[in-house]
This record gives C-alpha cells, sequence and structure tokens, in this order.
C-alpha cells in the first residue's frame, strides 16, 4: 500500500515538474514559435545584407506580401473546414485580365472592379457546388477549376498583355492613406475581421466543428453545406481582390500573373499551424506564415542564392514549422530533453527516495 502511494506521489512531484518550468516554456513554445521564427529571421536577414532594412526593401517585402496574405486568409478557412483550394492562383490571374479589359472598355474603376470581385466570387461558389452537390473532392474539384480559369484568363487576354492607364484605380488601390500603403491597410482588416469572425462568430466556430468532425457537424444540425459554399466563395471573393490589387501594381492584366500563388498561400497556412485535416488554426498565425515565407525569400535573393537552392531552403522551412506546429514537435523536443542521462538519474534518484 505504502509503495503504491509512494509512487503516486512521485508521479506527483513529476508531473509537478513537468507542469513548472519545463511545461511553461512547452506551453509558450506553442502558441509563441511563429513569432519568435520571424523574429530570429529577421535578425538574421539584417546580418546577412546591409539592404534588408532599407525602407525599399520592406516595401518590396509587404507589397509581395500583402497580395499572398489575402489569399491565405481565404485559403485559411477552406482549409480549416478539412478543404483545400488549388484555384486562387488562377483566379487572380482571371482578376487582372478581367478588370484590365473593363477598364480598357471605357467602364468606370468602381465598377469595373465590383464586377470582377462578383465574378471571382462566382468562381469560388462554383468550387462548393462541386464539392458540395457534385461531390468532388476539393483538391479534384479546385484543381480543375484552376485549368478552366488559367485557359479562361488566356483567352480572355487574346495572347496579349492589357495594359491598364485608369488612374483613378491604380492610385485608388496601389496609393496610400495617411503615409499608409493600401495594400497594407486593406489585408490588415481583412485579417483583423477574419480574425475576429473565426474566433467570435457562430459561423466562426461552426467552421471549427466542420473541419473538426464533418459528420458529426452535419447530425448535430449545423448547415455544413451552406457554410461550405459561403467558404469557397469567399476564397474565391479574397482572390479576386489580391488580383486587382497585383493589377493596380503591375498596371496591366494577364493570365501568367499569380502563377504558384496558391502553393505560397496553402505553404504559409501551414506554416502557420493549421491542419490540412481542418479543425485547426488561426487567420493572424497564416498571415504571419505569409512574411515568414516572403522575407526568407526576400533574404535569399539579397544573398544572391539561385532559384534552386532556394526551393530547398524554402521546403525545409516548411518541413520544419510544420514539425513544430501540427506534428507536436514541440512536446517531442520537450519529451526528449527529459529523457537526457542527467535528469533521467534525477528522476531516478527521487524514485528510490520516495520508495524508502
Amino acid at each position: 500500500m505504502s509503495g503504491r502511494i509512494d509512487e503516486t506521489s512521485y508521479s506527483s512531484r513529476a508531473t509537478g515538474r513537468g507542469s513548472g518550468t519545463r511545461g511553461q516554456l512547452t506551453s509558450i513554445l506553442s502558441k509563441s514559435y511563429l513569432f519568435l521564427v520571424l523574429v530570429v529571421i529577421v535578425i538574421a536577414g539584417y546580418f546577412m545584407s546591409p539592404h534588408f532594412l532599407t525602407i525599399r526593401n520592406a516595401s518590396n517585402v509587404i507589397d509581395y506580401s500583402s497580395i499572398i496574405a489575402l489569399l491565405a486568409v481565404g485559403q485559411f478557412y477552406v482549409i480549416l473546414t478539412g478543404g483545400i483550394d488549388l484555384s486562387v492562383g488562377a483566379i487572380v490571374a482571371f482578376s487582372t485580365v478581367v478588370v484590365a479589359l473593363l477598364l480598357r472598355s471605357g467602364m468606370e474603376a468602381f465598377p469595373a472592379s465590383l464586377i470582377t470581385l462578383l465574378a471571382c466570387g462566382c468562381v469560388g461558389f462554383g468550387n462548393g457546388l462541386l464539392v458540395v452537390w457534385v461531390g468532388i473532392t476539393p483538391f479534384i474539384a479546385t484543381l480543375a477549376m484552376m485549368s478552366v480559369m488559367q485557359g479562361l484568363s488566356y483567352i480572355i487576354q487574346s495572347s496579349s498583355l492589357i495594359g491598364i492607364d485608369n488612374n483613378v484605380f491604380v492610385n485608388g488601390l496601389s496609393g496610400t492613406v495617411g503615409g499608409v500603403p493600401m495594400p497594407v491597410l486593406i489585408f490588415v482588416v481583412i485579417t483583423i475581421v477574419a480574425a475576429f469572425c473565426s474566433r467570435y462568430t457562430m459561423f466562426g466556430r461552426r467552421l471549427y466543428a466542420i473541419g473538426g468532425n464533418p459528420e458529426a457537424a452535419r447530425l448535430s444540425g449545423l448547415p455544413v453545406s451552406r457554410d461550405l459554399l459561403v467558404t469557397y466563395g469567399l476564397s474565391g471573393l479574397l482572390a479576386g481582390l489580391a488580383g486587382l490589387l497585383a493589377a493596380a501594381q503591375l498596371m496591366q492584366g494577364s493570365s501568367l500573373i499569380g502563377r504558384g500563388y496558391e502553393l505560397d498561400a496553402i505553404a504559409a497556412v501551414v506554416v502557420g499551424g493549421a491542419s490540412l485535416m481542418g479543425g485547426k488554426g488561426d487567420p493572424l498565425s497564416a498571415v504571419i506564415g505569409v512574411f515568414v515565407l516572403g522575407i526568407i525569400v526576400n533574404i535569399m535573393n539579397l544573398a544572391g542564392i539561385s532559384s534552386e537552392p532556394q526551393l530547398v531552403i524554402k521546403g525545409a522551412v516548411i518541413i520544419a514549422a510544420v514539425f513544430l506546429s501540427s506534428a507536436g514537435g514541440v512536446a517531442r523536443i520537450t519529451a526528449a530533453v527529459s529523457r537526457v542521462p542527467g535528469i533521467a538519474r534525477t528522476g531516478q534518484k527521487s524514485d528510490r527516495v520516495g520508495a524508502v
């Protein structure tokens, strides 16, 4: 009896130690590792290139990241439900050529932008219909839609770039408001709204439930089909908005714009800690993931690293981030530290003392 009591008391003491300094360290790392990684990368960039912290370079990073951030927010909601959207890069290209064509025809900037956004939202809604009503898996449905949108963009473009000379459109989406670039202002507002919706609204809570267990959510009476349609429509709408920003920055519409953006958005969401199985993550972490990847690519460009090694390094960073966030890497590292011989001997000594 006393042996069992002593063993129990030792287990309690061990648990106490686990919930002490080491437990607090595990909790801190699991919640803030992404921000710490971002800080480390910025410091590394400062030492690797004297041009890294210049205003011009920071502006380049923000301009690129603001577009991917919008895609990442929309992609996050889709991934949260356990799906994936491979069509967002093609929707960006579609958005640029449609708005460029409308502006060239003489349409004003606001109605041209609104029509473009509605068209892109309908494309996203079409993805939702393929997934919900037709029953095609999200990977195949959005992959097919990506091919369709790439073809439509090329047809609309008619094998030549469509220039944009509408100053209202260009200045409105690439200018500044109070010294803050418009793309930055837009993606910050979108991120805040998305974070609020995912945390404090019934819609956001339902999406977490759908991603966690879609069948249980359906049996509980949640409007799973409706929410999925809204989610894919939202992803298409944000991709259209990203396309408008890209068109304003480049002052042209092209079917080549947006190539690979879908992979960058997915990678950012995963680096931000979301699970491809659904039910986990938050929009703010996805946006931080965008900047982590964007800054890494920027540092490698400044350091003169060629594209092939960049792919290797970028892939390694994604693997490490997924290990720490989704694969229980922090817990595994903590458990490995606790098995260090010195720590193990201390635990065994405490066990013997308790047994006596």
